[in-house]
């Protein structure tokens, strides 16, 4: 049964299988401003070691503290991979609070699922099981966009209770309720 987990050493090998995939749809390139994307331009060079894969870990898990240094406008973030026992399925990355940048465009929850993983559900039950965790960080609404053109992302949204706000520069901007419904 699949579950949200904090990242973890363990999913190595499936980790790099699934950005494997992303790579083979093109992310990772300059263009590529996803999580995913920017996650394989910075730290795609040292995942096939374990020294490496161990020191992003600690990095992501690090990224949820406040006092961790970060980037200038980037906010402390939760990260939570979707599991089914040692496979990595996708991850939720849960932004603390918003910036006028991710008030406009990022919104607080952000996620990915791996290519041999999607239309299974995986988006929907993910989002389903941060909604909580975004709730226990104080936020009652979460922002979740998505472009304009993913019919998927915008199902899986709208199946959360999210409603359309409007769209801004080809995004869609949804507010989800986060306490258990």
């Amino acid at each position: 049964m699949p579950a949200l987990i904090p990242p973890t050493e363990r999913l190595r090998a499936s980790f790099l299988a699934a950005m494997t995939e992303f790579r083979a749809e093109g992310r990772g390139d300059r263009q590529d401003h996803t999580m995913v994307g920017s996650e394989i331009r910075e730290h795609g060079g040292t995942w096939h070691t374990a020294p490496g894969f161990a020191r992003y870990v600690a990095e992501l898990r690090a990224q949820e503290l406040e006092e961790t240094p970060r980037p200038a406008g980037w906010v402390p973030a939760t990260t939570l991979w979707w599991a089914d026992g040692d496979e990595y399925l996708g991850r939720i990355a849960v932004r603390h609070r918003l910036t006028p940048s991710l008030l406009e465009m990022g919104g607080h929850i952000g996620y990915d699922v791996r290519a041999s993983a999607r239309r299974r559900g995986h988006a929907s039950a993910m989002l389903r099981a941060a909604l909580p965790v975004t709730h226990a960080l104080g936020i009652d609404r979460a922002l979740v966009t998505c472009d304009a053109e993913n019919v998927a992302s915008r199902r899986v949204i709208e199946r959360n209770g999210g409603v359309l706000e409007d769209e801004r520069a080809g995004k869609l901007r949804f507010w989800v309720p986060t306490a258990h419904r």
